[in-house]
């Protein structure tokens, strides 16, 4: 494993390796994140961690029913987070590189960030603008029956899939070629299916490709049995990634 220092960019919600993530950046530490990044050398990587939030608050606390002319002070780094930020963040997150990042009028950020690889969070440094961390580069390992379980996870999926359609009373487009490839898969499916952070959490913290495919057959089968019980279910688009507003 590799060490590094990131810039820390906390979130409700989980990123995995090769999935992409919008952002809608509008608080001041990390409107400083992303005209840090903005500023590199047009060839260098514009890369951040996400980190998904245990306890506390992807965005800062503020004060309700002041004039809107009343300018707040900046909550600093650590806000919504407490004393040792480290504690509210999962141990394991994921590296994001931000494709595009674009500054808008009102000085918010559009930003376009591509998982790419996990990594273990070592420390936490609150003493600049935004939050940084030395994490620790995690390789991606196969585990042993990653190529049979990665068929019965295909097999499963497309179950699960036309049982959350049938729920929500609606008709699947054309099947999507899945990847072949164990690790691709399994990422894409723990992305793809309608679970909470801490299960998704655990699925990005597996200790090898085979594990979390025989995670998500389990997942899936449970889910898919639920589903066929159910009559309805709200209507949350599948494949969708959330937006995050910070």
């Amino acid at each position: 494993m590799t060490s590094a220092r990131l810039p820390l960019f906390p979130l409700n919600t989980v990123l995995f390796p090769g999935l992409v993530m919008p952002l809608n950046v509008f608080e001041q530490r990390y409107r400083s994140l992303m005209r840090d990044l903005s500023a590199l050398p047009e060839d260098a990587p514009r890369r951040f961690g996400v980190i998904a939030i245990r306890d506390g608050h992807e965005v800062a606390p503020s004060a309700i029913g002041l004039p809107d002319s009343l300018k707040m002070p900046d909550p600093g780094p650590t806000a919504g987070f407490g004393p040792d930020p480290a504690k509210s963040f999962y141990s394991v997150g994921c590296v994001a590189d931000a494709a595009t990042i674009r500054e808008q009028e009102d000085g918010t950020f559009e930003v376009l960030a591509t998982g790419t690889t996990r990594f273990e969070l070592v420390s936490v440094d609150s003493s600049g603008p935004y939050l940084t961390a030395e994490v620790k580069e995690l390789e991606e390992e196969q585990g042993e029956g990653a190529g049979a379980l990665a068929s019965g996870v295909v097999r499963a999926f497309r179950m699960y899939q036309k049982r959350l359609a049938g729920a929500r009373e609606r008709t699947l487009a054309a099947e999507q070629d899945l990847p072949g490839e164990p690790s691709v898969l399994s990422y894409l499916v723990a992305a793809a299916a309608v679970l909470d952070t801490p299960a998704k959490q655990r699925l990005l913290q597996a200790p090898d490709t085979a594990s979390r495919l025989a995670d998500e057959l389990k997942l899936l089968r449970a889910e898919s049995a639920v589903i066929g019980k159910l009559p309805s279910l709200p209507a949350v688009d599948l494949t969708r990634g959330p937006t995050s507003p910070n």
